[in-house]
């Protein structure tokens, strides 16, 4: 029922979008802005990818790695999470050149947010690992499973489920600060508004389809996680009735 819900809302303000874009002049906006919007789903997607492969390394790397290596993983988890994304956005765009590092805007865009995110979401899998129950674990032991297995088969699975939420919630941090990526040259949603803005001064029309994209958008993604949510739950129930 929820999720009916969340998708009946997400097509209603997709259409809201739509019904105000054909009004009073919006329409010559509605064009360029969905171009950006293209762009800002293009990092977010790229960039929780990322995240979610750094996650899951350095969640294993902090938990079950030797010390240099969770040392390393400690690290980059605390310097990604203490630090800000613009800072490290800024950084990797400005002052990586100087060591003759240049790196294109639309990759400096992915990687920034996706280390950024995915030092939170390391946290997350950690977490959630950790709360598989014990009883699990003894399991595989005496099963004579590899902790490699055991993790693969039947820790990880059941730790999915549980990282899902966060997850969501991870993902539309990671939309909503794609917003920053406007600020070294990448024309997206933001950007192109701002240019926008500045040449027509048209600023209600232009930011109430802004408003509206984003929220489209990070709708899209909640319907999305909570059907993996759902699913998820669905079949490690099926593996613990088997």
């Amino acid at each position: 029922m929820a999720q009916r819900l969340l998708l009946v809302s997400t097509i209603m303000a997709f259409l809201a979008g739509l019904a105000i874009a054909s009004f009073a002049g919006f329409r010559e906006f509605l064009p360029g802005l969905l171009q950006g919007a293209l762009i800002t789903v293009e990092i977010t997607v790229a960039g929780a990818v990322l995240a979610l492969v750094c996650a899951v390394i350095a969640a294993l790397a902090k938990l079950y790695g030797p010390a240099p290596v969770r040392w390393l993983a400690i690290t980059y988890i605390e310097l990604f999470r203490g630090t800000s994304a613009l800072v490290q956005l800024f950084w990797m765009f400005f002052v990586l050149p100087h060591f003759g590092v240049r790196l294109e805007p639309l990759l400096v865009a992915i990687l920034a947010l996706g280390l950024n995110i995915g030092a939170y979401g390391a946290e997350v899998v950690r977490g959630a690992i950790i709360a598989v129950p014990r009883g699990q674990w003894e399991a595989t032991i005496a099963l004579n499973m590899s902790r490699a297995a055991a993790l693969r088969r039947v820790i990880l699975p059941q730790a999915f489920v549980a990282m899902i939420p966060p997850w969501g919630n991870l993902l539309i941090e990671l939309l909503k600060s794609t917003s920053l990526v406007s600020l070294i040259t990448i024309a997206d949603l933001t950007f192109r508004a701002q240019q926008m803005n500045q040449t027509t001064f048209r600023t209600v029309e232009i930011f109430i389809i802004v408003l509206l994209l984003y929220l489209a958008i990070s709708m899209i993604i909640t319907v999305g996680m909570r059907a993996l949510e759902a699913k998820a739950a669905g079949a490690v129930a099926r593996g613990r009735a088997h």
